[in-house]
């Protein structure tokens, strides 16, 4: 059974940080890109960040960058977004992904594999 659990979410004062984790189970995503994504309120799902396997490239979403960090940790088949400087628009929630390449994307459809999902609210 492949699985993704998120956790972290919460609510939060405009200005705060949160930390997100994702744990994985049932096969190692050590040798695949992995990625975040939000949803907002009667919004559709965004791009947020991406990281490659090897954690040489990160790319994120222009509204994100400078505030946002992803990292991961192969060992603990984990990856995690560090988020500072939170925003009311922020507020969505967020979404871990494995891609089916190494290499990063910020297309949706070639991520396989997705975490159920964690709610952030950031209240102003």
């Amino acid at each position: 059974q492949v699985q993704l659990v998120e956790s972290g979410g919460g609510l939060v004062q405009a200005g705060g940080s949160l930390r997100l984790s994702c744990a994985a189970s049932g096969r190692t995503f050590s040798n695949v890109a992995m990625g975040w994504f939000r949803q907002g309120p009667g919004k559709e799902r965004e791009f947020v960040a991406t990281i490659s396997w090897n954690a040489d490239n990160t790319y994120y979403a222009d509204s994100v960058k400078g505030r946002f960090t992803i990292a991961r940790d192969n060992a603990k088949n984990t990856v995690y977004l560090y988020m500072n400087g939170l925003k009311p628009e922020d507020t969505a929630v967020y979404f871990c992904a494995a891609s089916q390449w190494a290499s990063m994307t910020t297309r949706s459809d070639w991520y396989n594999y997705w975490g159920q999902g964690t709610q952030v609210t950031v209240s102003s």
